[in-house]
């Protein structure tokens, strides 16, 4: 359900983020450059939502925490890349108040989502670990007796 939210978000700001660069492609010289820009580090940003939503795809449409950990952290990445450079090229780019607000809010979503997730996947990975050496509860392994019988 999360993973939902956390598209539709990401499916928003890519929208509005795409009319700032209609925006900026009508600009001077220094737009194309603005474009471009924004352009390559959306489609970093959308590639990892791509391989996020091919991660939910099954008989649930969740988001396996383990596999979705590093993925999440990534996108988590993207978006704080995309955020500083919409902030410090702002009024050089054009970008709409609007589109860096939801971008940012966007951002601070998906931290969350990557902070519950990998909390989850560390506590799984914990547990998978514990059942692979026999538990917590598992007897102390017995000595063998050494020497002749």
């Amino acid at each position: 359900m999360m993973a939902h939210r956390l598209i539709d978000t990401a499916r928003k700001a890519a929208g509005l983020l795409a009319l700032g660069a209609l925006l900026v492609l009508c600009g001077a010289a220094h737009a194309l450059e603005c474009n471009e820009d924004i352009g390559n580090l959306t489609k970093k940003r959308q590639g990892i939502i791509d391989q996020l939503n091919n991660l939910t795809k099954g008989p649930k449409n969740q988001l396996d925490p383990i596999a979705s950990c590093p993925k999440l952290r990534a996108l988590v990445a993207a978006e704080r890349e995309l955020v500083a450079y919409l902030t410090k090229n702002k009024d050089w780019c054009a970008v709409p108040d609007e589109a860096l607000q939801n971008i940012s809010t966007s951002a601070s979503k998906t931290g969350a989502v990557a902070n519950q997730a990998c909390a989850v996947a560390a506590q799984m990975k914990k547990a998978q670990e514990q059942q692979a050496t026999g538990g917590l509860n598992a007897p102390p392994a017995q000595k063998l007796p050494t020497g002749p019988l």
